[in-house]
């Protein structure tokens, strides 16, 4: 087919060393297997790769043992033609709270010189405010300050309203704006709506990013392709569909010939593609069964990759079947909190507190230190009305704030500087503390002691076989050579004896189990078993769930009421107070900071 003469090439993004693997294999690839393949990816002459942000510096130092940054600068020389892109969660960076300014303009500085080109950057309640300071550091090192729209649909989440965000961003001097569907929201038409709005109200290129949960993203993309977008996000095709994005090869084959020709390299593409065929067979532990088509999507608004995380977390509370419950809840706690977009951090907020509300039998029994800092308005301002019932609960007198949030937060790099001292050997090392304070001092202290020790990809299951699915622990640690390979099996607690059975929590390269076994005797694992008696009496405090003791706010001989917080316990990233259940005074406790605790154990007594 002969090219037209007036042709609008569309860009290519690929997000294959990104959001691909997030989106189909929890975050897992590692560095070693992307590097061989770079020099021909960066010969196809993508627009850009995304290569950094979102979950890949959280798994990098939580679960591969890697330093994100050195990832980073392997890439920038492995790849010295093709611009480098990064997903930005705004004042969150890559962690789930808010930073001071000065952390953010830390962070980007350093992206920046480390090897990133383009930033996107998004504000998981589309706060405007909660992008600015991004954007200007951004600016300040020279580099694409991409401005982003995180899709979603409710009753406050109209065209206008994306268009005067879309306007607001572009007065702060962002270079592009891009269209974020994270859960595969968008329809065909609904997109070609929105981007023929934002190409007759704004002039900057408008990139798509959709995820092809649904079945629709390659129609999105084409109806945005027509409508006046200028840019897509695809995905080689063996890490593509189902939750991740549309196939690369796919679109560029759509394209080719017409008046919006791409212009890449078919055939080298689908020889990259056939080289990630190979890789994806090394992480077989990690596929979901949640990965496929699933058209749910467009009631519960669930993203892909927040399906196999509450999966993963459902399993390791016993409660798998219950998944249904959860995904029924999901929507009515977003309608709660405002209808705030399902994107890190909103989406674990609002799906671990429907995981409360489920296994509790009530809902708001308990409610997340999270959600309680989202009615204050820590994260900003919510997209529509809050519950104003549910807001008073949880936060009763307590003053709701309508600044930016950063605005009230201290400078932090000094005191953080000082807290991780000499284990930081750069600025790098300390940005990392900065993200994840605990993973990130352990994997600094285990990098100092030469220690590092990533998860042990298991050999691909013969027929027949089965392999794990979950997600970890906190755990005393063996590694078990069976036939000649190596699994770390973590024991990561030991529930109380009912009915002369104990149950095992257990972690096996990661992936969480629970084991079920009848003692010959009352063997306890390795130190790192339970020995708490089972809560029966008034006032024994105890959790609904397995997880870590954060703090112990009481000590014995207080005097404590009924409802008052006397712990903190952290469950799926969520910090959670667990209250007394009658007024009286602290006769006993049981743990201390850092403890691992299991469900039905007796933490604190209340006499």
């Amino acid at each position: 087919m002969t090219k037209p003469l007036n042709q609008k090439r569309i860009t290519v993004t690929d997000t294959i060393l990104r959001d691909a693997h997030q989106s189909l294999i929890a975050t897992r690839m590692r560095t070693e297997d992307m590097l061989p393949i770079c020099d021909k990816l960066d010969k196809v002459g993508y627009w850009s790769l995304e290569v950094w942000g979102g979950a890949t510096f959280d798994a990098c130092v939580r679960f591969l043992k890697e330093d994100p940054w050195e990832r980073l600068r392997k890439f920038k020389a492995a790849l010295p033609n093709t611009r480098l892109q990064m997903l930005l969660r705004g004042q969150n960076l890559l962690g789930y709270r808010h930073y001071s300014d000065d952390v953010v303009r830390a962070f980007v500085a350093k992206a920046a010189v480390n090897g990133i080109d383009v930033f996107r950057i998004f504000d998981a309640m589309n706060d405007v405010r909660n992008l600015r300071v991004s954007i200007e550091a951004v600016k300040a090192a020279g580099k694409h300050a991409q401005g982003t729209l995180s899709y979603t649909t409710s009753p406050v989440h109209t065209v206008e309203a994306y268009v005067t965000q879309a306007k607001a961003m572009q007065a702060m001097g962002i270079d592009s704006i891009a269209i974020k569907d994270m859960a595969g929201l968008l329809t065909p038409f609904a997109t070609a709506e929105l981007v023929k709005a934002l190409k007759a109200e704004v002039d900057l290129p408008v990139f798509v990013h959709s995820h092809d949960t649904a079945g629709m993203g390659s129609m999105c993309q084409l109806k945005a392709i027509e409508a006046g977008a200028d840019h897509i996000d695809t995905a080689i095709s063996s890490f593509a569909w189902g939750t991740s994005h549309p196939g690369t090869e796919s679109m560029v084959a759509a394209l080719r010939g017409s008046e919006y020709d791409t212009g890449l390299d078919l055939a080298l593409i689908q020889e990259i593609g056939m080289y990630f065929h190979a890789v994806r067979k090394k992480y077989h532990q990690f596929e979901s069964e949640f990965t496929a088509v699933d058209t749910r999507v467009q009631v519960n608004q669930v993203p892909g990759g927040m399906m196999s995380n509450l999966a993963n977390q459902l399993k390791e509370q016993g409660a798998l079947n219950r998944i249904n419950e959860v995904f029924a809840e999901i929507p009515r706690v977003r309608e709660d909190l405002g209808f705030p977009p399902l994107v890190t951090p909103t989406s674990q907020i609002v799906g671990t507190q429907a995981v409360f509300n489920v296994l509790a039998g009530e809902r708001y029994k308990t409610i997340t230190n999270e959600v309680k800092l989202y009615l204050q308005g820590r994260y900003g301002k919510a997209p529509g009305k809050v519950n104003e019932a549910l807001r008073k609960q949880a936060i009763g007198s307590e003053e709701v704030i309508d600044v930016r949030p950063a605005d009230l937060l201290k400078p932090e790099m000094a005191k953080l500087r000082e807290e991780i001292g000499t284990l930081a050997k750069s600025e790098e090392d300390v940005l990392t503390y900065a993200m994840f304070p605990d993973i990130g001092r352990k994997f600094l202290e285990e990098r100092a002691a030469g220690t590092l020790t990533p998860e042990v990809l298991l050999p691909i299951p013969e027929a027949g076989g089965v392999a794990p699915v979950g997600g970890g622990g906190v755990p005393t640690e063996f590694v078990v050579d069976v036939h000649g390979e190596s699994y770390r099996v973590d024991i990561t607690g030991v529930g109380v004896k009912g009915d002369g059975k104990r149950h095992f929590y257990l972690s096996i390269d990661g992936m969480p189990e629970e084991v079920v076994f009848e003692p010959l005797n009352d063997f306890v694992a390795g130190g790192s078993g339970s020995k708490r008696k089972s809560a029966s009496a008034p006032g024994d405090v105890s959790t609904t769930m397995p997880g870590n003791i954060v703090d112990v706010l009481v000590k014995e001989g207080d005097q404590v009421k009924a409802g008052q917080a006397v712990l903190i316990t952290e469950a799926m990233k969520m910090e959670t107070e667990v209250q007394a259940p009658i007024a009286g005074t602290v006769k006993a406790i049981h743990v201390a900071k850092g403890d691992r605790v299991n469900p039905g154990e007796v933490l604190v007594e209340i006499a």
